[in-house]
């Protein structure tokens, strides 16, 4: 999928391009398009470098509290909960375990420690199924959660934001735990709904409700308030979560006598490694982004959308954050690289690049997860998993929407 929608930026680009050059005599558009290719290849190469550092630092400060149990505490506090979710699958049984600390790396931004977590789970519950090429409906349950981003720590995207310019790289923390705790929400919903659930056990409708008494005790907070003192109280609240959440760690660590030092050296060399990595991705993808600008396609589609959304009445300026929402599903590099050209093009503090860090940090990206997920086991017929991943998508978006507005509008 990701090949397909590369390579389509990249056609759609010459045809534009060869249509205003036949018919429009535009002599200079294939000189633009050149241009771009070169600039952008510049430009994801400075943004990675200048990720080095950010990413080295949180990484680190992510293997303190990886080493120091956070993960396995969490494993503990929710192992009750997924025993109401998934009755097939039998109590104590490693499935339980290993899905609770996929989830819980998730929330803490351990990007790298999750994915091999889920594999390992899904196998776990793979020994469940009775149909081998049928997804079972726990690993459903388990990648519509996987896929709606229980995101309580979006390390990746403050260190972009930060990279980028923003003046307060954490002020979107606390729209973004609301986007995808609703995202999650309706994934969880939609998923009991089809395989009939009862989400009115007791012990569920505890978690549920804890969880939802958080979120609605925000939200009751900041709706009482102006919108600047909003943005502010939002920026230092998450401020002080965030740094708290350093202290817990490294207390945590000095508890269990872990050495937090080499732990955070660990972390950051993963930090410039993964800084490494993602150049090739990032000049992909920013590259073949460019050349669909330049051509002047996206300004068509947007132009579209725009005309669109004012024949409905609306305000039009979360047309500029669309591209990150609509690349989300299919690919998370893609969507980065969205996130980022939107934040370069309109500024990190925008709206647009707002909106845009929000609507990445509420989703997943369903497609890939599904494809890693799915054919780690051999599962070919994934029944209701891609509908309920999609709803929870779509929910994760427009609660990004409408929250940026609440926030930043």
């Amino acid at each position: 999928m990701l090949n397909i929608i590369w390579m389509a930026f990249f056609l759609i680009a010459f045809v534009v391009a060869l249509i205003k050059l036949l018919v429009l005599g535009d002599q200079l558009i294939f000189t633009q398009l050149m241009q771009a290719m070169f600039e952008l290849a510049k430009t994801a190469f400075e943004i990675a470098l200048g990720l080095t550092g950010v990413l080295a630092l949180w990484l680190g400060i992510m293997k303190i509290g990886e080493r120091s149990g956070f993960i396995q505490l969490l494993t503990y506090a929710l192992t009750p909960l997924f025993q109401r979710l998934m009755p097939d699958v039998p109590k104590n049984h490693p499935a339980i375990g290993a899905m609770v600390m996929n989830i819980s790396a998730n929330a803490l931004g351990l990007d790298n420690a999750a994915t091999p977590l889920g594999i390992k789970a899904m196998k776990e519950l793979q020994t469940l199924n009775p149909f081998k090429d049928t997804a079972s409906n726990a690993q459903i349950l388990f990648l519509v959660i996987n896929t709606s981003a229980v995101t309580l720590f979006p390390v990746t995207i403050f260190t972009y934001r930060a990279q980028m310019g923003a003046a307060n790289p954490t002020d979107v923390f606390i729209p973004i735990l609301i986007a995808t705790y609703i995202s999650t929400l309706v994934g969880l919903l939609s998923v009991a709904w089809v395989q009939k659930i009862n989400l009115l056990d007791r012990v569920v409708l505890a978690y549920l409700g804890g969880f939802t008494a958080v979120v609605f005790a925000l939200l009751l907070y900041f709706s009482n308030l102006p919108q600047q003192d909003m943005v502010n109280q939002s920026s230092l609240i998450s401020n002080v979560i965030l740094f708290s959440l350093v202290i817990v760690f490294i207390t945590a660590a000095w508890i269990k006598k872990v050495n937090a030092y080499d732990a955070f050296i660990d972390g950051a060399k993963e930090g410039f490694e993964t800084a490494i990595t993602i150049i090739p991705y990032l000049v992909a993808m920013l590259v073949a982004i460019g050349v669909f600008r330049a051509s002047g396609a996206m300004d068509m589609l947007a132009e579209g959308l725009r005309h669109l959304v004012l024949s409905l009445g609306l305000d039009d300026r979360f047309i500029e954050a669309l591209p990150t929402a609509l690349m989300k599903p299919f690919s998370g590099s893609g969507a980065r690289a969205m996130m980022v050209d939107t934040m370069q093009t309109y500024g990190a503090d925008s709206f647009a690049g707002r909106l845009s860090s929000i609507v990445q940090g509420s989703t997943e990206t369903t497609f890939y997860v599904l494809a890693v997920y799915f054919g780690s086991v051999g599962i070919k017929h994934i029944r209701h998993a891609i509908g309920c991943g999609l709803a929870a998508d779509f929910a994760g978006i427009l609660a990004a929407i409408t929250v940026a507005y609440w926030f930043f509008g």
